[in-house]
């Protein structure tokens, strides 16, 4: 297994899990993860944390970095918002997220 390589995994909005590989010496973080396996995230701000439309929830105990003021902003604006919410944009790949696992939250209107 290549060091640089870590496996997540994603379930969809009709509930079906997708097992991926995300390299994590890219500087890349979830939201990029999933747009480049065709995964429905818009991530229409292009990952700056201005829009909530990457909102997934985390389903593993994974140690994150606490969402910065202007996460927080966005989850508060955004639908469907859970304890376990966060904006795919802000994670961070690396070592540590091997095993993750989160769900794609549901599009609001």
């Amino acid at each position: 297994m290549d060091d640089d390589i870590i496996t997540l995994t994603v379930v969809d909005r009709e509930g079906e899990n997708h097992e991926l590989e995300a390299p994590t010496d890219m500087a890349m973080n979830l939201m990029e993860v999933c747009r480049s396996y065709e995964l429905p995230v818009e991530g229409t701000c292009g990952g700056m944390a201005l829009c909530a439309s990457c909102h997934c929830y985390v389903l593993t105990d994974h140690e994150l970095s606490e969402p910065s003021e202007d996460e927080e902003d966005m989850l508060d604006q955004a639908f469907f918002v859970e304890d376990n919410s966060r904006l795919s944009c802000q994670i961070r790949i690396s070592k540590e997220l091997d095993g993750i696992k989160v769900k794609l939250a549901p599009v609001g209107d």
